[in-house]
């Protein structure tokens, strides 16, 4: 994530910004609330960290005028010393999506900034993509070249374990239980499978994704994507 931290303490900026950089994420600071209007404003952040005290214009005027003027829907988690109804309140009110009271825990800080910013971005289509096949796990549709490829419901539980995993081998044990849970089938049924999957997403097209890696498993992988040898 992109996170704006707009807090005029230094060490709890800085304790903020260290432990969101060590998470992965991209960190910009403000020192005071004009700063931070100016910044939230011009760029496109995921979230905002803003204090309730600030020098300039403190974090409710500038939450509002986030809001009204530069019309932006940033997600906000203010932070305060202050831990009253009204402040909260008045928080909500200014546009803020979630509140904070110092001192608080940095892994749950990055929890709610993670879920304010996801709820941002609103329902995310779940797609897995391995060379020039997709699966779209939320529609159930399969194309391979743009194709519209027809799979079984075991086929399409085992494609989906197979592009999760890749470029990985998935072993014949991992792919039995995932669709056949504790009662498996007999020792063809699997391998029939794979052979029908096979015949769906490989034959018709010129460059084959599943691989066998005998005595072990399968793994679905782009062999264009694969170490050349020495």
């Amino acid at each position: 994530m992109h996170i704006l931290v707009v807090e005029d303490n230094s060490d709890i900026a800085a304790n903020i910004g260290d432990y969101l950089a060590e998470k992965g994420h991209v960190v910009d600071f403000a020192g005071d609330g004009v700063t931070g209007l100016h910044l939230a404003g011009r760029e496109d952040f995921d979230a905002i960290v803003l204090d309730l005290t600030l020098p300039g214009m403190d974090g409710l005027e500038l939450c509002r005028r986030l809001r009204q003027e530069a019309r932006k829907t940033t997600p906000v988690l203010m932070l305060t010393a202050r831990d009253a109804l009204e402040q909260k309140l008045s928080g909500f009110e200014s546009g803020a999506d979630d509140y904070m009271v110092k001192p608080f825990a940095l892994q749950e800080l990055e929890a709610r900034l993670t879920v304010l910013a996801r709820r941002a971005r609103g329902p995310q289509s779940r797609i897995l993509k391995v060379a020039d096949l997709e699966y779209n796990l939320d529609t159930l549709i399969v194309t391979r070249e743009g194709k519209l490829v027809q799979l079984n419901p075991t086929g399409l539980k085992l494609l989906q374990s197979l592009m999760e995993a890749s470029p990985s081998v998935v072993t014949r044990r991992e792919l039995e239980m995932r669709v056949w849970g504790e009662e498996l089938p007999d020792s063809d049924s699997l391998r029939v499978h794979i052979h029908g999957l096979r015949a769906a997403i490989d034959k018709p097209f010129g460059k084959p994704l599943i691989h066998t890696r005998h005595g072990i498993g399968y793994s679905l992988v782009d062999p264009d994507a694969l170490p050349k040898p020495a």
